[in-house]
């Protein structure tokens, strides 16, 4: 536990952060409420709700919430918890409905939140005004198809949050290959650990030759070589403000329209080009094989989601060592012909994320290690300095390393610091 005299944001300093930072039960449960619950944090992409009445069930924090858009197709986002005796009002993840029912007591809820009917109501007459007990709503915006939503009614707004960033998640809905994204599938796991080592790993390009020089292996020598990025001056790290930052491993894929047609299509992919020029001209498939790997950086948005390449990861807290993971495979969202690219797509995200891929389980492992070591010694300082010494400023402002410091860390525990810190 925290002791009287030292408050939590004391625990961070620049270059390194207190290891009680991922085992204390009362700096976590101070994270819910001064972060969790008091900035944008991520919900859902707008292709899982893609029109009236679907909704998808997830979580803010610990707290349970509904995604859905209402019969005007407006997006709401809504406390999951009967205003009666507290029951939640949805257990399955995702669905089509008319609406929200209660299964205690059958109180009913139209999409927007507003409590539509209570069984029995005479024994309530006098004593409830059905316009005073709608569902507590969270705001929500959407920014580049992602759905963030906040309990914070004063927080700034979500394009301003941002900021930055936005650029990068521009960049990022380029890999449809010219059509928008769609969510393909998602697989879920928790892992043994704190929810902020899961949120150091995307922009932490140091260990990737280390922790997954198994799936260097198993991928052929094009894709291998395209990630052996830790002696590329060019492999850069920004931060981008507000606990963003960008990792960018292979610069010349940051931005997929800038195609000069030099750079050959990747062998292993030639089976599925010669399927897609049936019905596709070359342009078309030019641009959906370049980017069956997706982007050639990974985004880390504080709190709780990346755009890792090719895909979505979110993070969700449980407890000081419990963090629950959520990883969303994405894909063009067009005709028939780009199935293809969609079924290739997945098979690249189950090769290194699925789990029994030869890239997610060895992260994984590499946390659980963490959360066990940082046991000992908790007061012994967690060390993100690597790089410090040659950060600099980038044309726009952003401090900036090599793709293998700590920038993106140091990033997300400044915004952490902040948030802790203010009363």
């Amino acid at each position: 536990m925290t002791d009287n005299t030292t408050a939590a944001a004391d625990l961070v300093a620049g270059d390194r952060v207190a290891g009680r930072l991922y085992t204390d039960p009362e700096i976590f449960e101070q994270e819910l409420t001064k972060i969790f619950e008091r900035t944008w944090v991520w919900v859902a992409h707008e292709s899982e709700l893609p029109g009236p009445g679907t909704f998808k069930s997830t979580y803010v924090g610990k707290q349970p919430v509904i995604v859905t858009r209402d019969r005007k197709g407006e997006l709401r986002t809504l406390l999951n918890r009967c205003r009666h005796r507290g029951a939640s009002l949805c257990e399955k993840p995702s669905g089509k409905a008319n609406g929200f029912t209660c299964p205690y007591h059958a109180w009913s809820y139209g999409l927007n939140g507003q409590l539509r009917g209570i069984p029995y109501p005479d024994g309530y007459e006098g004593v409830v005004d059905k316009s005073e007990l709608s569902l507590k709503k969270l705001r929500t915006e959407t920014y580049g198809g992602l759905v963030f939503a906040t309990f914070n009614e004063d927080a700034e707004p979500l394009e301003e949050f941002l900021g930055d960033a936005r650029q990068w998640i521009d960049l990022f809905m380029k890999q449809g290959g010219g059509y928008p994204i769609k969510v393909l599938g998602k697989h879920q796991f928790k892992f043994r650990g704190n929810w902020k080592i899961q949120l150091e790993n995307t922009t932490d390009g140091y260990h990737f030759p280390i922790v997954h020089r198994s799936w260097m292996a198993s991928v052929d020598a094009e894709t291998a070589d395209m990630m052996s990025f830790m002696n590329d001056p060019a492999a850069i790290t920004h931060d981008l403000g507000n606990g963003h930052s960008v990792m960018q491993m292979v610069p010349e894929h940051s931005d997929l329209d800038a195609d000069d047609g030099s750079e050959p299509l990747q062998g292993r992919f030639d089976d599925l080009v010669a399927e897609l020029s049936k019905t596709l001209d070359e342009a078309q498939v030019r641009k959906l094989v370049r980017a069956m790997h997706g982007t050639g950086f990974n985004l880390n948005l504080f709190p709780n989601v990346s755009m890792s390449s090719a895909f979505f990861r979110v993070l969700r807290p449980i407890a000081a060592d419990e963090t629950y993971i959520e990883h969303v495979a994405i894909g063009p969202d067009g005709p028939p012909e780009v199935d293809a690219v969609n079924r290739e797509r997945l098979r690249i995200h189950e090769h290194f994320q699925g789990p029994f891929g030869f890239g997610t389980p060895d992260d994984a492992e590499g946390w659980d290690r963490v959360q066990r070591g940082a046991q000992g010694a908790p007061d012994m300082p967690i060390m993100v300095n690597r790089g410090i010494g040659r950060e600099k400023a980038s044309s726009q402002g952003w401090p900036t390393a090599h793709v293998t410091d700590e920038t993106g860390m140091r990033a997300a525990y400044g915004k952490w610091k902040e948030m802790m810190g203010d009363d």
